[in-house]
């Protein structure tokens, strides 16, 4: 009886633990609402002057037009850079990232990737990110930074050229801009779909639990 009773506890434990604090949950959906905002009106934006030879579908892109798609782009940009901002001051100041992210080991990535390709990437403690998640999180916040460095440079080449030239140029921050674009779609893809395999994950992001 008593044994029963001591596993009803670390159940009941278990499932009381916090995995997501509320900051992280809220400035999570933020970003990913403000990301998404920005990724299809910057598809429409890109249309209007492409850098390669393609272009985006008018049905999944943002504000019809040039001009709408700007309007959208720099509304969520003030909401991209407030969030996230604050989501990179809380996440130093309450030791979040230094916790979840670090120590980052090539040997303990290639381990993990080798384990996740096999099917035996461990998920039981969601409160330990493993290697390939500390890669992905603490790469993706990089090009995070990148990505509204170089948008800034586009945005304001003359007041802040200085910003330009640490890119190089003009053409070379358009670049830089679109493959850190492409590579936060990569990164969402492989989130949602690990997040689709491990539907824990997407619960306790949601209520924290």
């Amino acid at each position: 009886m008593s044994s029963l009773t001591a596993t009803d506890e670390q159940i009941s434990a278990t499932k009381a633990k916090v995995i997501q604090p509320a900051w992280v949950r809220v400035m999570h959906w933020t970003n990913a609402v403000a990301m998404i905002l920005m990724i299809m009106s910057g598809w429409q934006i890109y249309n209007a002057s492409p850098l390669f030879d393609f272009r985006f579908s008018h049905d999944i892109t943002l504000g019809g037009w040039l001009g709408g798609a700007l309007l959208w782009h720099f509304a969520a940009m003030w909401l991209l850079m407030v969030n996230g901002l604050a989501y990179l001051i809380t996440g130093f100041a309450t030791g979040r990232f230094r916790k979840k992210l670090l120590p980052i080991t090539p040997s303990g990535v290639i381990h993990d990737v080798q384990a996740a390709l096999s099917f035996k990437l461990a998920h039981d403690d969601l409160t330990v990110y493993n290697y390939v998640q500390r890669l992905l999180y603490a790469g993706i916040i990089v090009v995070g930074v990148l990505i509204v460095l170089s948008g800034l440079s586009m945005w304001k080449p003359v007041q802040l050229h200085w910003l330009v030239t640490l890119f190089g140029d003009y053409p070379t921050a358009r670049y830089v801009h679109f493959f850190c674009m492409a590579a936060i779609c990569a990164f969402l893809v492989i989130h949602v779909l690990l997040a689709l395999l491990v539907p824990k994950s997407l619960r306790a992001m949601i209520i924290g639990r």
